[in-house]
């Protein structure tokens, strides 16, 4: 289990941002040469996004590569410069159909990139409609990233609070991750400063379903963290939860009760999940 409670997108021309990175305490990095460079600076960022790979000293942090899109200018040239680096992943914008993904993962192999995981930007209505069949298009796709900036934009909507007008392709993008078996990560706060509505926001995704939240600020990671972590609290009652179903299946019953709540086999397994992913967190604690 990997924790990707915190994924901060960093622009690749910024190599002061990526320096200091190393010493941030988030979950994954998105080393980004799409949307946070101009296309002036592509060239730039590509080299000193790959200086920085090589260099490494980024500790846990997963590290992925947004590439800019292949029928771009500047595609082929991310590929060819990222494919042979030692990184957790590479990051696909504007993934729209399952045959998509799978071009996009041959040309990753053609490139010598073929030990790569892969992650998807979920960004466009038609995306949102194929969701699951992008999720489930290839046993390299480990991740869904939501783009809801770029998806706002081409339902022609506009940007709200509560995000009532993008539930069904944040609850179906969820929908299809859970059924595919992989992990999905919400889209970007963009009021960066505003740390009350930033707070809301990871609460409504996490009680989503999500794994994690994207960020534009390393002014956000703490709350991702506290929001998509687990505290000790929920902790000490996943292990309640865990010693009650324990006793009840050795005495030969299917179910138990707790605190007046009834104690089933999926509270149980959800229990595990909990007490498993707080232990992942709790390993890379001491590792800066």
């Amino acid at each position: 289990m990997i924790p990707r409670r915190s994924v901060l997108y960093l622009p690749g021309a910024n190599a002061r941002a990526l320096d200091k990175a190393r010493s941030l305490p988030c979950d994954a990095l998105i080393l980004d040469l799409e949307d946070a460079v101009a296309p002036t600076s592509k060239a730039l960022a590509r080299e000193q996004v790959a200086e920085a790979v090589r260099e490494g000293g980024y500790g846990h942090r997963e590290i992925v590569v947004r590439i800019n899109g292949l029928d771009t200018p500047w595609g082929a040239d991310d590929l060819a410069a990222v494919a042979p680096l030692d990184v957790e992943a590479i990051l696909f914008p504007k993934v729209d159909t399952a045959t998509e993904a799978h071009s996009l993962i041959e040309r990753l192999d053609q490139a010598g990139g073929g030990r790569h995981p892969v992650w998807v930007m979920i960004e466009s209505p038609l995306s949102v409609l194929n969701v699951y069949a992008i999720a489930t298009a290839s046993p390299r796709i480990a991740t869904l990233v939501l783009g809801t900036s770029d998806l706002v934009k081409d339902m022609r909507a506009r940007h709200t609070p509560n995000r009532s007008n993008i539930l069904f392709a944040l609850q179906q993008s969820v929908m299809a991750a859970r059924t595919a078996g992989v992990d999905v990560l919400d889209g970007v706060h963009l009021d960066f400063r505003n740390q009350e509505s930033f707070r809301q926001a990871c609460v409504d995704g996490r009680d989503m379903g999500f794994d994690g939240k994207t960020l534009i600020h390393p002014s956000q990671i703490e709350v991702a963290n506290a929001c998509f972590g687990i505290d000790d609290e929920a902790v000490a009652h996943a292990e309640r939860v865990l010693e009650t179903w324990r006793t009840a299946v050795a005495d030969g019953s299917g179910v138990a009760e707790l605190d007046g709540q009834l104690v089933e086999n999926l509270h149980a397994a959800e229990a595990e999940r909990v007490i498993e992913f707080a232990r992942a967190i709790q390993a890379r604690a001491g590792d800066h």
